[in-house]
């Protein structure tokens, strides 16, 4: 590949990272930077300097709920969630060992869901996430509450255009 690290994100991602110049707003408003490995400004400059290896196995990638209080903070309107987006993407699709890989069976069993029924079935999703995660027995009896309430539904409702969803997933070539 001719073109750089940070060439291939801010393509990717539609952000210009390039501007970037570390006034770490991002970071100071991020409800999540405790659970990074990487805060967020940080993740941004290791996108500029290339370091690309070091980002695709960190925990910050997943981390990164897409609130985008760092977007609405940054002075030059750079939004770290379609970048985080970008830098998951490519994790997944390298089969990059992440640095917590129960997040990514988090993350996976929610998107395919998604992909699969057009919205969050929960019990599907549960019963994927548990199985990659290999965490088969934790919350059990919180799970066995939800559906006793009806709150985890067992047959799966699509919407009515899921091939629409599905066209979203492909234009993202996810």
């Amino acid at each position: 590949m001719s073109e750089t690290f940070l060439q291939q994100v801010m393509e990717e991602s539609g952000q210009p990272i390039n501007l970037c110049y570390q006034c770490r707003k991002c970071s100071a408003g991020c409800p999540m930077v405790e659970e990074f490995d990487f805060p967020p400004n940080m993740v941004m400059r290791m996108v500029q300097l290339g370091q690309r290896d070091e980002l695709l196995r960190s925990k910050a990638i997943w981390m990164c709920i897409s609130c985008e209080t760092c977007g609405a903070r940054c002075p030059n309107e750079i939004k770290i969630a379609p970048v985080m987006d970008c830098l998951r993407a490519a994790c997944l699709a390298e089969g990059v060992v992440p640095a917590d890989p129960v997040t990514v069976a988090l993350h996976t069993s929610f998107t395919e869901s998604i992909k699969t029924f057009g919205r969050v079935h929960e019990a599907t999703m549960l019963m994927k996430y548990k199985l990659r995660s290999k965490n088969l027995t934790s919350d059990l009896d919180v799970g066995l509450k939800l559906f006793l309430k009806g709150k985890i539904p067992l047959l799966p409702k699509k919407t009515k255009n899921v091939r629409k969803v599905k066209e979203i997933f492909q234009a993202a070539g996810r």
